[in-house]
């Protein structure tokens, strides 16, 4: 649990946010919350608590990739709710993070933690995957062959342990390997060598 101001800079948390953050109180406290996101979930989830601020909403739930201690990544639920004061104007914004404990998620983390996890064409592939291209466009628009294109879809099928095509994609939003909210698919940076 934390406690954000209005700029959305953390002010107070308690000992479990502090250990999936940093050590101590300093690591966190006065760092904008915003940095605790992983890219791939930041501009949805600023969104969201925008407007939160603007009183449009007094609660929200989502899921989220956060970066912890270490630049680990690791999945699990935000809840923020507005707290008001004496005025109806939104005074601070109460957080409470829950991070997923199942085999699945943490297996997630582990591919997640990473980071530079795909190639330059690997990531043009998987950007024309999710946009719905098939095999011969993409290999036409990336100068490829078919065979070529074939034979890194078979790679990043492995390397993201799926079994075929719509699992990749839903793999890499999972991931936050693609930016949420962005069309046509983008691969974020912090994934490609």
């Amino acid at each position: 649990m934390a406690s954000l101001d209005r700029n959305l800079t953390v002010q107070q948390a308690n000992q479990e946010f502090y250990r999936h953050f940093g050590d101590s109180s300093g690591d966190v406290c006065g760092r904008s919350f915003r940095d605790l996101m992983h890219p791939s979930v930041r501009q949805p989830l600023m969104r969201q608590f925008s407007r939160l601020i603007e009183g449009k909403r007094h609660r929200f739930a989502s899921h989220v990739v956060a970066v912890g201690a270490e630049d680990s990544a690791f999945a699990g639920t935000l809840t923020a709710s507005a707290v008001t004061g004496e005025t109806p104007d939104v005074a601070a914004i109460l957080v409470l993070m829950h991070s997923s404990d199942s085999a699945e998620s943490a297996d997630t983390g582990l591919v997640a933690g990473r980071k530079k996890i795909l190639t330059e064409i690997d990531a043009r592939i998987l950007e024309g995957i999710a946009s719905g291209l098939s095999t011969i466009p993409l290999a036409s628009r990336l100068y490829l062959s078919r065979q070529g294109v074939e034979y890194h879809v078979t790679g990043l099928l492995r390397k993201l342990r799926v079994p075929n095509r719509a699992a990749l994609v839903s793999r890499a939003y999972s991931m936050g390997v693609l930016n949420v909210g962005a069309w046509p698919p983008k691969v974020v940076d912090d994934f490609i060598k």
